[in-house]
């Protein structure tokens, strides 16, 4: 077989759709409203509790509001095409598993590698952002950390070394992942209870307050500043991918999963629109360039109440968006490991909890290091451009399966095809197009650090490659 025939094998769907049917490694315990919380607890966090107020204040202005309306509809094309694929393939792994069953091993080892890097630093964006909801209300009780423990070395203020809250709450994620999957769902539904609550606090809190001249001038960065927003922004709407992640442990994943990636992103997207508009309309635009953002708006206000109230639940509602990106990133690199890309080491399940735990404190490692020395600003370049070239890969693998496998039965069709996925593909590269250089420079390395993992270790160590020297 030729390097191009390697390069280009794939499992079948059938195949893929018998092993999900075969394996047992992980336990089946999430149903629909554990997936829809997954989901909402992937989407809704650090972009209305951090992103609204950053993106606002040094991006895009009031217009902020237009970057989730843009990131919205890339995701939602997304969203309808990774339903199709949930429902066809319920296998760990998403977007990797997707993009080998359709467009070959090279092509799904590559998005699998990428997006292991964004759920870990995506992880660790979170991290810091949850460690400033608490040190903002550490100060409002009088209590302050001591300056080295405030921030990341990188991006810091002077004196600042490691972030302490933030590699705390990212080991305590892992560490409750590593253990039974549903206490962890159990604990990330009820965070998102919180979080919705909070979410419909500041909308109700903040309505009477809304000054509609604060939103003059609406486009003070004009349009490039609400597609660089949508750009930022865009991380903060896509959690539902990371449900799919959990297929296996699904108690029903071919009718849960494609309802639970539809309904996670209505809800959320209503409610950033809504919150969008309030905070931009409580206070000055300029005024909401800080970790803590909302917190601060309502303290601004003369509602010293509210702001901690938003502070609790925001710490709350922070903690699922961690909790998501972890569970995802663990059982990525399962997927890999168990096909053979990565060691098989990494790709055993815990006997007696039956949870991916060496892959989950492997990337929970990753993310408490990164959380703890870098700053948001840092972390923030880094992310978005891998689950936007995974959206890429997803929405054309569902047009080339439609042309390749009409007859297979799906139980969840993207609706207006081909229009829905060529809208996720056009979408897509246009705010890939927004990141700025560095991000790219520093994903082509990583890019460059997996095509030598793939040639030197995946391609002759793949589960397809083992099965056709068996066969030859």
């Amino acid at each position: 077989m030729n390097l191009t025939a390697r390069m280009l094998r794939r499992k079948s769907v059938e195949q893929l759709q018998r092993e999900a049917l075969t394996r047992g490694e992980l336990r089946r315990v999430l149903g629909l409203w554990h997936l829809t919380a997954i989901g909402l607890g992937g989407i809704i966090g650090v972009g209305i509790f951090v992103l609204t107020g950053t993106v606002a204040a040094d991006t895009a202005g009031p217009a902020v509001v237009l970057s989730f309306v843009l990131a919205g509809i890339a995701s939602a094309a997304a969203a309808l095409c990774y339903a199709e694929f949930a429902g066809l393939i319920p296998v760990s792994g998403s977007a990797y598993t997707y993009g080998y069953a359709v467009l070959g091993e090279f092509a799904g080892w590559l998005i699998g590698w990428d997006l292991l890097l964004e759920f870990a630093l995506i992880a660790a964006v979170v991290a810091v952002g949850w460690s400033g909801y608490v040190q903002a209300l550490l100060d409002a009780a009088g209590i302050a950390l001591p300056l080295w423990a405030q921030g990341g070395w990188f991006g810091g203020k002077a004196g600042q070394v490691v972030n302490v809250p933030a590699v705390f709450v990212s080991l305590a994620i892992t560490a409750l992942l590593a253990f039974k999957t549903e206490w962890g769902a159990r604990f990330n539904t009820v965070v998102v209870a919180i979080k919705i609550g909070a979410a419909v606090l500041i909308i109700v809190a903040g309505v009477a307050y809304v000054d509609p001249a604060r939103w003059q001038p609406f486009m003070p960065f004009g349009v490039h500043g609400v597609v660089a927003g949508a750009s930022i922004v865009f991380f903060a709407v896509f959690g539902y991918e990371m449900m799919t992640t959990a297929a296996e442990e699904a108690i029903d994943p071919q009718r849960d999963l494609p309802r639970a990636v539809v309904l996670s992103l209505a809800i959320a997207m209503t409610l950033y629109i809504a919150i969008c508009l309030v905070l931009t309309g409580i206070v000055s635009y300029t005024t909401l360039g800080n970790d803590a953002p909302v917190a601060n708006a309502f303290a601004a206000i003369g509602m010293p109440k509210v702001m901690v109230a938003i502070s609790l639940a925001s710490i709350c509602g922070i903690t699922s968006v961690i909790f998501a990106n972890l569970l995802a990133g663990a059982r990525i690199w399962f997927a890999l490991s168990r096909d053979g890309l990565l060691p098989g080491w990494f790709g055993k399940a815990h006997p007696r909890w039956r949870t991916p735990w060496r892959t989950t404190w492997l990337i929970g490692a990753v993310a408490a290091v990164a959380a703890g020395l870098f700053s948001l600003e840092e972390l923030a370049k880094l992310v978005n451009i891998g689950v936007l070239c995974a959206f890429v890969v997803i929405c054309s693998a569902v047009l080339v399966l439609r042309y390749r496998s009409p007859e297979l039965p799906r139980p969840f069709r993207t609706p207006w095809s081909p229009l829905v996925p060529l809208i996720g593909i056009g979408f897509s590269l246009w705010l890939i197009s927004g990141l700025p250089y560095l991000t790219f420079e520093r994903f082509a390395i990583w890019l460059l650090i997996g095509c030598a993992v793939y040639f030197g270790y995946g391609i002759r160590h793949s589960k397809l490659a083992r099965d056709a020297a068996e066969q030859a």
